[in-house]
């Protein structure tokens, strides 16, 4: 029998706007709306990820505080 893969925890580099919610208290339109934006501001084309280091820098929160949000 193989052994059940299992998704390593606090291991993620990309953040989705399930994350933004969660951390902004946001709707997810509006979610989806602040990654666009990043998206934009980095120059990254439509659909790309959004690394949890580019957020931080974008919104200005603190990578610990925004890995500990979407960890727990």
């Amino acid at each position: 029998m193989l052994p059940i893969l299992q998704k390593p925890a606090g291991n993620r580099m990309v953040i989705y706007a399930k994350d933004v919610m969660l951390i902004t208290g946001k709707s997810e339109r509006t979610a989806r709306y602040i990654l666009q934006s990043i998206r934009k501001k980095c120059n990254k084309p439509p659909g790309s990820f959004i690394t949890i280091s580019e957020f931080c820098e974008c919104t200005g929160m603190k990578m610990e505080d925004v890995r500990i949000a979407i960890n727990s």
